[in-house]
């Protein structure tokens, strides 16, 4: 929401990501060994302090004020003072996390708690490379705030874990959970008498009914295009399984042109060649292009689940946004036409020189408690990574799909993590491809070389920290 990359916002996303590795190298080491050795804030631990604050220790938190806002924030910040009272907290919000954070992790002095997001956040690849970062395990095995019985680690979604952690460290909280897919109105839809397409026959042949009645099939973000590589992508893992994103991940050769990416490919390239895409969309920003869809314009947008939140203000009353998977190629996909991709988003962190650690670690705690989680469900109409959080609390139209998407996918979800070990790979490299691919200046195949091409200049940069994803 995002991510939740909530959001992803603009064109410089990829010329801050090198120079934050950068402008750390040298300098985000030496100080804090990951275990809060580096807080100077420490207090006694015991069943009620599991965690060790120290009551009076001040507590800076910076927020990323995008689509979420920051008022999310000040509430958790309540929550915890009503805890320790004496603390005093310093709250702000900017939507340049890099510019404003950098000479701060460069000269030591990092605030306690960072919203790391949006278009401007600093590179995770270059923060984890240095060991700029705490280690959340704490955190994990510590007892969740007010759900008896759990540790914070039981009460959270599966994926959670796995999509913040580097070599099997656990070092970002990603704390909104989002579902990726494609959106379409069903006030629209019920006043057409049009179906939501299950396959890919289907859905083309649905393409031409709506473009037939004058209305444009999609529209897209063109100056964020990677928003259509989600879809791709999907299309490919459920025709090939999870295997598929794997390997992506793991900068295997040839990953991008593996069978699954072949024929998803050459599947949503007919939407281009057969002009399904609202005139004009390669110049629409996300915004742009989210509103033109909310005023009818175009039938399907790709987005993540934040996409309600994000348009509320100019969304019609009774649109009914809704969600829907990818449909599926044919009935030899590996994955059923129900299968989405969930996964956590919203990265928090705890720099490694944080004064105040443990109160950092304690306010993750408030943020994973089910009241924290709740609360920010109602203020901002999206998921967290809490469990069943959601439950009694009323949700919207949009993010009521979202919920039964979940269930419908099951343990069929999947998920790919490339964007977060290699920032540049997807929003300067897979970006600046899927601008080529869908504004219909390239077909498939070099659509897919220039995808591999872009991991192989990541795979062989040897200033580039690698990990690796189990299968």
């Amino acid at each position: 929401m995002n991510r939740r990359d909530i959001l992803r916002r603009t064109a410089a996303a990829g010329l801050l990501a090198t120079p934050a590795a950068a402008l750390l190298t040298g300098c985000a080491t030496g100080g804090g060994d990951d275990k809060g050795d580096a807080g100077t804030h420490k207090g006694t631990k015991s069943e009620q302090n599991p965690l060790g604050v120290k009551e009076d220790a001040p507590l800076e938190v910076v927020i990323f004020n995008g689509g979420f806002g920051e008022e999310y924030a000040k509430a958790h910040e309540a929550m915890y003072t009503e805890k320790y009272p004496k603390a005093k907290i310093n709250h702000s919000a900017t939507q340049e996390i890099s510019k404003t954070l950098q000479p701060r992790f460069v000269d030591g002095t990092p605030p306690d708690v960072v919203n790391n997001s949006g278009a401007g956040q600093i590179d995770f690849n270059g923060l984890v490379s240095q060991n700029a970062i705490a280690d959340l395990g704490e955190l994990l095995a510590a007892p969740s705030l007010d759900i008896p019985g759990k540790t914070v680690k039981d009460t959270l979604l599966p994926g959670a874990v796995e999509v913040g952690s580097y070599d099997g460290k656990f070092l970002v909280m990603n704390y909104t959970y989002t579902v990726y897919g494609i959106w379409h109105s069903t006030k629209l839809f019920t006043e057409r008498k049009w179906e939501y397409a299950k396959t890919w026959d289907e859905h083309i042949a649905l393409c031409k009914q709506i473009k037939a009645a004058g209305i444009a099939p999609w529209t897209y973000a063109g100056a964020h295009p990677r928003y259509m590589s989600w879809p791709l992508i999907s299309t490919a893992i459920k025709f090939g399984g999870p295997t598929v994103a794997t390997a992506i991940d793991n900068l295997e050769p040839n990953a991008w042109k593996s069978d699954g990416m072949k024929a998803a490919a050459d599947a949503w390239h007919q939407i281009v060649k057969d002009k399904y895409i609202l005139e004009g969309s390669p110049g629409l920003d996300h915004k742009q292009s989210q509103t033109a869809w909310c005023q009818g314009k175009a039938a399907f947008i790709s987005c993540g689940s934040w996409l309600e939140s994000e348009q509320k203000d100019v969304t019609p009353a009774g649109f009914n946004m809704t969600v829907q998977p990818t449909p599926s190629l044919g009935s030899g996909d590996k994955l059923p036409f129900e299968a989405v991709r969930g996964t956590a988003g919203e990265p928090f962190m705890i720099p490694a020189k944080a004064k105040n650690l443990a109160g950092g670690l304690e306010f993750f705690r408030v943020m994973l408690s089910k009241k924290g989680a709740q609360d920010f469900t109602r203020k901002v109409s999206s998921l967290t990574v809490v469990a069943g959080a959601s439950e009694g609390v009323e949700l919207p139209y949009g993010l009521n799909t979202v919920v039964k998407a979940l269930d419908a996918s099951g343990a069929n979800g999947f998920n790919w993590v490339y964007n977060n070990y290699y920032r540049k790979l997807e929003r300067n490299l897979v970006d600046a491809a899927c601008g080529e691919f869908f504004s219909g200046r390239i077909g498939p195949a070099e659509f897919l070389d220039q995808c591999q091409k872009g991991a192989d200049s990541i795979a062989q940069d040897s200033s580039i920290k690698k990990y690796k994803r189990a299968v």
